[in-house]
């Protein structure tokens, strides 16, 4: 390494900066970094939340350095060595403890195809080292590999709209048989099939269904979070597991002091972050690799796997609407409205649809007794459906409000419907509600997913 170069080992969960994915950094010179040799790479990490989160920034946090060592591994690391401009060859072994390599391998070597999207952000070297060179997934899976500090000017979200790349070859006439995508640290992830996108709150519910086909996991799970406005498909699936499933207020912390102190193995949220006790954190490549590892020892694939779910369990119809960029006083208005009339709506019947329960979600933790109200307005319908309805960005660009929509359609009932034909009694009975027109001046949202 070049001479005054000094190597800062970072672990997760240290003094509230948590990292996404934990590699250790040789850090050189100023903030521009230095140039170590050819083949160089950014790397960019997540620290914490709030006025420090750096969340994707990889230009901000730029590191260029030789990756010649074994990444094979990186994933669910409390800190990875930093040795002669590569990472340390003993950091691989965790993931292959986590899980069964050798299934996955045979999987491949059976034809099975993907596509991991790591949209010219921080995952590509090791995601390409794990899935194509140590596990043996066809050269070239891995696509936009190469971090770069724009991003290839795309935004490194992983939804079907930044993912438009990855949407397209799985739905092309040779759609591989799993795709996936992770964003600008690495620490969420998109899952798709064939034709068929899984939405983060689905890909919980079946990652906790089948995780104990991962040797990690083989065990009974301790429990399960989600964050509040996620749906509720994990819930059933844990009361039929015997498992505790945990309602948190939006925010990884809420998990982290569930994790901390053994309460749950798994947990999630609907903006595509999803983790385990490996580590303190949302690991994207992680949730990969636990979807791979089922998919070998199950057999089925991924749209097969997600039907009988739904056959089993039901479908939890679910999108998110967002209306941005409303004046904060019209936006508090409306929550002030819905939550002093919430007394008055169970037993209702609004739009064909009969409320029992309306509250305004508050949170005990159960580890350190701490109180958090007022995290948004839950409307639970009588045949499993939901609203949930909260305030996010206030301040002075406006407010977005987040209107969560969640149709419970039984075991024996049409899982194939259009995802926002199945939601429109949900949808009606939101605007009834709230009075969303009224207030936001908006006839519909200005961004669904």
């Amino acid at each position: 390494m070049a001479e005054g170069c000094v190597v800062v080992e970072v672990e997760l969960g240290v003094d509230g900066h948590d990292l996404a994915v934990g590699v250790g950094l040789g850090w050189c010179g100023d903030d521009e970094g230095v140039d170590l040799g050819d083949g160089a790479v950014f790397v960019g990490v997540e620290l914490g939340e709030g006025e420090h989160d750096l969340d994707g920034l990889v230009d901000l946090l730029a590191l260029e350095a030789e990756l010649e060592g074994d990444l094979a591994g990186l994933v669910g690391l409390e800190a990875a060595d930093w040795v002669d401009g590569g990472f340390d060859d003993g950091a691989g072994v965790v993931v292959g403890d986590l899980f069964d390599f050798d299934a996955i391998g045979s999987l491949f070597e059976r034809g099975f195809r993907i596509c991991f999207d790591a949209m010219h952000a921080v995952t590509g070297p090791y995601a390409t080292r794990i899935l194509e060179e140590t596990l043996g997934a066809a050269k070239g899976s891995v696509i936009n590999a190469v971090p770069l500090p724009d991003f290839g000017g795309g935004h490194p979200d992983p939804n079907p709209v930044w993912a438009s790349e990855l949407v397209a070859i799985m739905e092309g006439a040779r759609a591989p048989d799993f795709g996936a995508a992770s964003d600008g640290d690495g620490d969420r992830n998109m899952i798709m099939g064939k034709w068929a996108f899984v939405s983060p709150s689905d890909s919980l519910a079946l990652l906790t269904a089948y995780a104990h086909l991962a040797p990690a996991y083989s065990g009974k799970l301790t429990g399960v979070a989600r964050s509040m406005p996620t749906s509720r498909a994990v819930d059933l699936v844990a009361e039929r597991l015997g498992i505790p499933c945990f309602e948190t207020p939006t925010g990884w912390k809420f998990f982290g002091n569930l994790l901390d102190a053994g309460k749950v193995t798994l947990c999630g949220e609907e903006s595509a972050g999803t983790g385990s006790d490996h580590i303190r954190e949302k690991d994207g490549l992680w949730a990969v690799l636990l979807w791979l590892n089922i998919l070998a020892r199950d057999g089925r694939d991924i749209v097969q796997l997600r039907a009988d779910h739904w056959r089993s369990f039901g479908r939890n119809y679910y999108s998110r609407h967002d209306y941005e960029e409303i004046p904060t006083q019209d936006a508090e208005k409306l929550m002030t409205t819905l939550r002093n009339h919430l007394p008055d709506l169970p037993g209702t019947t609004v739009a064909g649809m009969q409320i029992t329960t309306a509250d305004d979600f508050a949170y005990r933790d159960p580890v350190d007794d701490s109180l958090t109200e007022a995290q948004g307005v839950r409307i639970a319908f009588d045949d499993g459906s939901r609203v949930v309805m909260r305030l996010s960005g206030t301040g002075t660009q406006g407010a977005t409000l987040r209107v969560y929509l969640e149709r419970f359609v039984g075991r024996s009932g049409d899982h194939a419907q259009d995802l926002q034909t199945a939601l429109a009694p949900v949808i009606a009975a939101a605007e009834t509600v709230a009075d969303i027109t009224k207030h936001t001046g908006r006839s519909s949202a200005d961004v669904i997913t």
